[in-house]
């Protein structure tokens, strides 16, 4: 702002004197120029010292800083030396125990040396004596020590077999005489109050007709009305040279009905084509479906038991579709459940819930959805699923051992279970399977040393094995019984139970001439 003013002055001098000279006017600016100087150079050096202050007061507190930290370090490192040396004190009083502990070992190490050398020399002049005692004994009984050990092991062992044999058969015998009485009392009258149905069914449903012509009519153009009726049902349908009959196969009974009775309205109605087919089956499925539901309703109607769920009645009325061993399942559901209930009353306890859990245990061979696990722990699932109490879902988880039995229902039905199965008429098999099955009841038999012939009787409910009287004495014959009981039970797979009896008698005739 002085430099402006200057130059205005300057230039008005000029204008207004117009007679001053150039030098007289650079003199005045060299005048004020050193004026400015010395300014810039007086507010520089307040700037400088105005610097120096905040640099000292900065060095100051990073100088207090640093003593800190190094203060602070120098109280860590303070702290470690000091564990340090505890830890030095404490190694060095271990290492004065481990040398004394050390010290004390020698000790009985020496004391141990002595002592074996003692029974070092003891034991050899054992052996001495013991080698005398066995040449001794080998010379009197004319036998050699390995000799004389095998004999003795070899009776010791059938000893312990007879023994054993023996107190088993007591066991057993203590235990029949306390339970049998009550037991069979109880069974028995379960069983006589109790009618129930025998009728058996197969996996083959035979059609019948009135005419070999009507076999053309159902298989069509070129197979084209039995392709539809197969594929619409999943049955399988053999029209071979039985006269007046058309046979259906299938695994699944409700599929077998569904065709047969599709094939019955078929034939009376006359009219047989794909399309025609498509709507009967759908017609006749939707008919079975109702047919199950109210199977499954009057069955909970006549058993007496209700609040079940709505698809555990529709799989009850599915069991009267469906057989094991040739044994109706809901026949067989419902006989269990009779006997559940009779025999749950006998003994004092909940007959309706016996009644309950006998009905449903069986309930998993009607499950829809396929899967790897038995069937009682299906059914188990299926129960819990909807809403069962605790008591029946174990009583069906357990009627063949897959889990441990929780309550006295479980058992019941487990009993009334094989009641239903094992009786007389309940199931058959296979005609060559059951061959089979008897031909390895004797067979497996007749592996036993001493056994002469074996005989399974009663649709192999019973083996009866014959011995040889000489090879086979009467406590062996117990053991015989009891190992090959043991075997069947483990190796092969059978309805009910199988007695074994074995038979050993002698002889002796004599000849009057």
């Amino acid at each position: 702002m002085d430099i402006g003013i200057s130059i205005g002055l300057i230039s008005a001098g000029i204008v207004v004197g117009g007679g001053l000279s150039f030098f007289v006017w650079n003199g005045l600016l060299k005048s004020k120029k050193e004026s400015l100087i010395k300014e810039a150079e007086a507010e520089g050096e307040k700037i400088k010292e105005k610097k120096i202050i905040q640099a000292k007061e900065k060095f100051f507190e990073l100088k207090e800083e640093h003593e800190n930290q190094t203060k602070e370090r120098t109280r860590k490192l303070q702290s470690q030396e000091d564990k340090l040396r505890q830890q030095q004190s404490d190694l060095a009083r271990q290492i004065e125990q481990s040398k004394k502990l050390e010290r004390e070992l020698e000790g009985e190490k020496s004391n141990l040396g002595q002592q074996l050398e003692v029974t070092t020399r003891k034991q050899a002049d054992l052996e001495k004596a013991h080698q005398k005692a066995v040449t001794l004994l080998e010379d009197l009984s004319k036998m050699s020590a390995e000799q004389a050990k095998a004999q003795l092991v070899e009776q010791l062992k059938d000893e312990a077999k007879v023994a054993a044999s023996r107190a088993v058969q007591e066991i057993m015998d203590e235990a029949k005489l306390k339970a049998n009485q009550d037991a069979k009392k109880v069974v028995i009258e379960t069983i006589q109050r109790v009618a129930t149905e025998h009728a058996i069914e197969n996996s083959v449903s035979v059609f019948n007709i009135a005419s070999d012509e009507i076999k053309g009519r159902i298989i069509g153009r070129e197979g084209r009305n039995i392709r539809a009726l197969e594929a619409a049902t999943g049955v399988e349908i053999i029209v071979d040279d039985t006269p007046e009959a058309i046979i259906l196969s299938c695994f699944d009974p409700v599929r077998r009905e569904i065709a047969r009775l599709s094939l019955h309205q078929l034939v009376t109605d006359g009219r047989i084509h794909p399309a025609r087919i498509e709507e009967v089956v759908e017609k006749v499925t939707k008919n079975i479906n109702e047919e199950i539901v109210e199977v499954g309703k009057r069955t909970c109607i006549d058993l007496g038991i209700h609040g079940l769920h709505s698809e555990l009645v529709r799989m009850i009325g599915r069991m009267k579709y469906r057989s094991s061993y040739g044994q109706n399942l809901l026949q067989h559901s419902r006989e269990v459940a009779n006997l559940c209930a009779i025999m749950a009353a006998e003994l004092g306890l909940n007959s309706k819930v016996a009644k309950r859990a006998g009905l449903l245990h069986d309930i998993g061979k009607v499950a829809e959805e396929e899967t790897e696990l038995p069937h009682a722990i299906v059914g188990m699932k299926l129960a819990e699923k909807f809403g069962e109490k605790p008591d029946v879902c174990n009583a069906i988880g357990a009627h063949h051992d897959e889990i441990e039995m929780k309550t006295l229902i479980s058992p019941i039905v487990q009993v009334c279970d094989a009641v239903s199965g094992a009786r007389p008429g309940a199931r058959r098999e296979i005609v060559e399977a059951y061959i089979q099955r008897l031909k390895s009841l004797e067979n497996l038999a007749l592996e036993y040393r001493g056994v002469q012939k074996s005989y399974a009787i009663q649709a192999g409910r019973e083996l009866r094995v014959l011995v040889e009287a000489d090879k086979v004495t009467d406590e062996q014959s117990d053991q015989l019984a009891f190992d090959i009981s043991q075997r069947i039970q483990n190796e092969m797979t059978y309805p009910g139970q199988v007695r074994v009896t074995v038979i050993r008698e002698k002889r002796s005739v004599g000849i009057a001439r």
